[in-house]
C-alpha cells in the first residue's frame, strides 16, 4: 500500500541534487495539509513542471528534502529525490555525447 517503512538512510550518501540545479517533477504533488494557504488535496506541482533547487534539508535524520522553486507557479515546495529528475545532468550527458 505504500506505507512500508523505508529502510535506507538516504543522508548517508551525498545529495542527488545541488542548489541552483534545474529539475523536473516526475509526479503530481498535492497538498497533504502541510503547505500553508492551499487547500488539502490542491495541486502544488504537476508532473513535468520545471524548477530550481533552492535549498537542501533533512527530514527525520533520514531523508533529503529539496526546496524547489517552481518559477512558473511562484511557489517553493519541499520534494523528495524520487519525485525529481535533473535537467542539467541530462543536458551535460547529451552534450558530452555530441562532443565525442
Amino acid at each position: 500500500m505504500g506505507l512500508q517503512r523505508e529502510q535506507e538512510v538516504e543522508i548517508r550518501k551525498p545529495p542527488r541534487f545541488m542548489p541552483g540545479e534545474r529539475v523536473r517533477a516526475t509526479r503530481h504533488i498535492k497538498n497533504d495539509g502541510t503547505y500553508p494557504g492551499k487547500n488539502i488535496g490542491e495541486n502544488l506541482v504537476r508532473k513535468g513542471d520545471e524548477g530550481y533547487v533552492r535549498d537542501i534539508g533533512t527530514f527525520l535524520q533520514q531523508f533529503y528534502v529539496y526546496a524547489v522553486e517552481w518559477v512558473d507557479r511562484g511557489t517553493v515546495v519541499g520534494m523528495r529525490a524520487r519525485e525529481l529528475t535533473s535537467l542539467q545532468k541530462t543536458v551535460t550527458v547529451l552534450n558530452e555525447g555530441i562532443a565525442k
